[in-house]
């Protein structure tokens, strides 16, 4: 007995953690998992690899090879 008082804390708890935002700070979270700033694309490294891939299709001609592109 008296497992219904325990049972019903529980389900409380639950859904205050489901439904409630609970305030995260989205700024401390980002500092501590170590990701930049989504705001700042100063230093994209997906350019460096666009520039270094364009520079290849334009010296071996990937962009008009028909068996690179799954085209018959």
């Amino acid at each position: 007995m008296g497992r219904g008082r325990a049972k019903a804390k529980q389900v409380k708890v639950a859904r205050q953690l489901k439904y409630n935002s609970g305030g995260t700070d989205l700024d401390r979270l980002r500092d501590e998992l170590g990701v930049g700033d989504p705001n700042d694309n100063d230093d994209d490294p997906g350019d460096e690899l666009a520039d270094r891939y364009a520079d290849y299709a334009d010296e071996y001609g990937a962009e008009d090879d028909d068996r690179s592109s799954g085209r018959k």
